[in-house]
């Protein structure tokens, strides 16, 4: 790793000489910049998907449904066929759903609700205050490192991290006199760009071994996936995604986009500077900690002992329990008492009112993200609607499985294969649920084991997530970015995270084989990396 910005592989912005792949990054830019605004964008594409079904209806595109009969969501016919949106029936469908698709789509409430918590700790001066105290001695290396790994950390609770530790990046990034940009990209890269590596489980992954072990019943009825069936890989992967970050961060990302100039920010970023803490600072973030313990203490109560009230009360499980379900509500909660008792201490807070204002005012900054999402949302529902997204993840699963290739090779383009379908398929569930009756049977019949299958798909589910506005929360950080640059358009989004994209997908797919296919080790607990009949 090296923090140089002056070698001849790497020029910053601006500095004159540029390297091909700067001058494609700049490219791939100027191209995206020449996009309409996001909300115009999506809103387009929600008539476009409308324009398109009709086309596919009109041609009869269809293709035969992968999943097993019986399986939730199958065909009845046994295939899949577009619903044509172009047309009466299409009509009243848009007209009656537009109201709910928007009100029930998912990333909409978790933000909103989860803001209400970070908005009193942010306003209380909690939030700078404890960033001030970690970074203000960290070196810059140190910094980027902790932005990452705390990024692929929080996907254990992934609304954490799209809401609070992206933005919080960008502004520690800008307190430091670092671009706040390369901040928020750092922190993007482990939130979502490392969304399938982790220390701990998460609650991905009970839903995608369930997935699995569904389309394995195929070849052997009998097979069991565990949700820990990859845990080892993950936590292999949770270094190198750290290393790579980190590294593209430095070398890359940072370099390009140069020194960062606050008349391009949309917002007063004074809050931002960075200053020594006070007396008083430090006595409110020690009652502030004491808090955090308090309430973290109260939640352990409710999840630690088999009588937790928050536990699965028919299982008596940690999986599917309120308590991991309800995670947005404990972010609230988490935040929100720390947050007012440090503002009491430090006299920020003082009563009820203050608290309303902090949490009006952390909403009053999200008027165009809710905007964005409306149109965002009519696209999402659309997609959906017409089969189109889960016709072209067949279509593109067949195609890789047409190659016909039996070694491990075949690894490389069901992870690319993969990674491109989620461009247009952004949930991992539901890529998952179209991709796996295929390729876990096929892949099984070949000799792989379905735990090796599914450690896969994640690489490729994970590394073009931070390049995809088909990602739930695209929308959201492109709110963040337009803080610190204005007239940000998507292109210069997507530019900046594409060598994130590159190096991730190089760097896990070599591990991927060094670990499975050279070093023999298993992806997880008790988990074969062969299957026979």
């Amino acid at each position: 790793m090296t923090t140089s910005t002056s070698s001849s592989d790497i020029q910053p912005a601006g500095s004159g000489k540029k390297t091909a792949f700067t001058r494609f990054l700049d490219t791939v830019e100027w191209l995206g910049n020449l996009l309409p605004h996001p909300i115009t964008l999506f809103a387009m594409f929600a008539v476009g998907v409308v324009i398109l079904s009709g086309i596919a209806a009109f041609f009869g595109l269809s293709v035969e449904d992968p999943r097993p009969v019986g399986a939730a969501g199958r065909a009845a016919d046994g295939v899949i066929h577009v619903v044509n949106l172009l047309s009466g029936e299409g009509l009243r469908t848009i007209v009656t759903t537009l109201v709910t698709n928007f009100t029930g789509f998912a990333p909409l409430g978790t933000v909103l609700v989860a803001l209400l918590g970070v908005g009193i700790a942010e306003h209380s001066g909690l939030l700078s205050a404890a960033v001030r105290g970690m970074v203000l001695k960290a070196s810059k290396r140190t910094v980027t490192v902790i932005v990452v790994f705390a990024g692929i950390i929080s996907n254990t609770a992934s609304e954490l991290g799209y809401v609070v530790l992206i933005p919080l990046a960008a502004m520690i990034f800008h307190s430091l006199g670092r671009h706040p940009l390369a901040g928020l990209a750092a922190a993007f890269a482990g939130v979502s760009g490392g969304y399938s590596a982790n220390l701990l489980l998460g609650t991905v992954d009970p839903l995608l071994s369930g997935i699995t072990e569904s389309a394995a019943h195929m070849i052997d009825p009998n097979y069991v996936v565990g949700p820990e069936v990859n845990w080892y890989f993950m936590i292999i992967s949770t270094f190198l995604i750290t290393t790579l970050g980190s590294w593209v961060t430095l070398a890359i990302v940072e370099p390009k986009l140069g020194k960062y100039d606050n008349s391009e920010a949309s917002v007063d970023l004074s809050q931002d500077k960075m200053t020594q803490l006070t007396a008083e600072e430090k006595r409110g973030l020690k009652y502030a900690g004491l808090a955090v313990l308090g309430v973290c203490g109260l939640l352990a109560l409710t999840i630690v002992p088999e009588w937790g009230v928050l536990r699965n009360q028919e299982t008596g499980a940690v999986a599917g329990s309120p308590f991991l379900k309800g995670i947005v509500a404990l972010i609230v909660v988490f935040f929100a008492i720390p947050g007012f008792v440090y503002g009491k201490t430090v006299g920020t807070m003082r009563n009820d009112r203050d608290v309303i204002d902090a949490m009006s005012k952390s909403m009053g900054t999200m008027g165009m993200y809710i905007v964005l999402v409306f149109f965002a949302a009519q696209f999402v529902a659309f997609f959906k609607m017409t089969n189109l997204g889960t016709i072209f993840a067949v279509l593109g699963a067949e195609a890789l499985q047409s190659i016909g290739l039996t070694g491990p090779l075949l690894f490389v383009f069901f992870i690319l294969m993969c990674g491109i379908v989620n461009l247009s398929l952004g949930s991992a569930s539901a890529q998952w649920a179209v991709t796996a009756p295929i390729f876990v049977p096929m892949l099984m019949l070949l000799g792989y084991a379905p735990e090796v299958i599914q450690a896969a798909y994640r690489i490729g589910d994970s590394v073009t997530n931070i390049i995809t506005p088909m990602m739930s929360y695209f929308g959201l950080i492109v709110s963040f970015a337009t803080r610190y640059k204005k007239d940000l358009g998507m292109g210069t989004l997507i530019a900046t995270m594409i060598p994130y994209s590159i190096f991730f997908f190089i760097g896990w797919t070599a591990l991927f084989f060094l670990w499975v296919f050279v070093a023999g080790m298993p992806v997880g607990p008790g988990a074969a990396t062969y299957f026979t009949m």
